[in-house]
């Protein structure tokens, strides 16, 4: 199968765009925020509860699923997407990313990675090869190339990691053999221009239909990260679709979306959920906080998710005191509501010629650089 990106429109005043990229279960409309499934599902919410909160990509994890049940299982059941009951598009990471977390458990080489799992100890390895079978296995409509993710302000790590992840990104171009997943190149090089530079020119030479943006919001600056960002983007080929990896807190969005990305994720929703924080206009709150143990109003005025529609502060940080299961549920079905429902006014806006006007008036009242809970 093709998979065409059509670019619907170009913001006049910044690198933002709208566009659409079609895939075998579904187009979806970008800018997107993709919900993070790592074990395949979103942490306490059902397929039914992303579908009615409009999501139109959730993302799942190889190492995990590789490690838990078994990519072939997965596949003998009807691959991940009746696995999960989840009928959208799905992307899948290399596994990569969590490999190279394992720091003390894992030995690299130019020929792939050893590592023992952090469930038992056991000993796995990782080739260009074996990640692209896992994620044939899985079933993704959009998969990616094994990568090395290096620190991004180590200039000698950087340029060795670079080499390897170039050539294991040509060992997964010739890997791959299924026509219905779209396979994206990782640019990397950390903070460094000409690095990213080189990245771009060998991946774009490889022609892959998509193009991720690695090792980024991995440590560096805030500034490091938007320059970085320009910089790479306005190298990448506009016709394919462009994803920052990770990346998700509001500001990122806007600022990510300012410079010319498509594709985001990021666990930052679900995960201060589970510690009983939330998203507002304003910044993030605390529901474990005393102030709100008789607050009868919900998380935001004016929120049009279930949760502020029917629950009270007062109500959700009882349930989060208590430890119930239905408070996780309900923070974080409003945090995905919010970033979702933020996605789609920001990309309302490009259509509409006004993104620059809503990114300046939402991060005027939106502290940045809040610290998780």
């Amino acid at each position: 199968m093709s998979f065409e990106f059509k670019l619907v429109r170009q913001d006049r005043d910044s690198q933002a765009r709208a566009g659409v990229f079609s895939t075998p279960h579904g187009d979806i409309p970008t800018p997107v925020f993709a919900p993070v499934g790592t074990q395949a599902t979103v942490k306490t919410m059902s397929p039914r509860d992303l579908k009615e909160l409009g999501a139109s990509l959730v993302l799942a994890n190889t190492y995990h699923l590789y490690l838990r049940p078994g990519a072939e299982l997965i596949a003998r059941l009807g691959g991940l997407h009746r696995f999960m009951a989840w009928h959208g598009p799905i992307l899948t990471d290399s596994g990569g990313f969590q490999v190279f977390s394992l720091e003390s458990l894992r030995r690299v080489s130019d020929e792939g990675v050893v590592f023992r799992s952090h469930l038992d100890g056991s000993e796995h390895r990782f080739t260009p090869e074996e990640a692209i079978r896992i994620q044939e296995l899985l079933g993704a409509d959009i998969i990616m190339c094994l990568d090395e993710c290096a620190p991004p302000l180590d200039r000698a790590y950087n340029e060795a990691a670079l080499r390897r992840t170039h050539l294991w990104a040509e060992r997964c171009r010739r890997a791959q053999t299924r026509n219905d997943q779209a396979l994206f190149g990782i640019v990397q090089g950390g903070v460094f221009a000409d690095l990213r530079r080189k990245s771009v020119e060998f991946l774009t030479a490889l022609d892959f239909p998509g193009y991720a943006i690695g090792g980024l919001s991995v440590g560096e600056t805030k500034a490091q990260t938007h320059e970085t960002l320009e910089i790479t983007t306005a190298l990448l080929p506009a016709d394919r679709p462009r994803y920052l990896m990770g990346v998700g807190a509001p500001e990122d969005l806007f600022e990510g979306v300012a410079r010319g990305v498509d594709i985001f994720d990021c666990v930052l929703p679900t995960r201060i959920a589970r510690n009983g924080a939330v998203f507002t206009r304003r910044g993030r709150l605390n529901l474990r906080n005393a102030c709100h143990a008789t607050d009868p109003n919900p998380i935001e005025e004016n929120c049009t998710c279930y949760t502020c529609r029917t629950f009270s502060r007062a109500y959700l940080r009882h349930l989060i005191q208590a430890k119930e299961i239905l408070g996780l549920h309900l923070a974080t079905l409003h945090n995905l509501h919010f970033l979702l429902q933020l996605m789609r006014e920001i990309r309302q806006a490009i259509l509409d010629g006004t993104f620059i006007a809503l990114k300046d008036a939402f991060l005027s009242e939106y502290p940045i650089n809040q610290n998780e809970p």
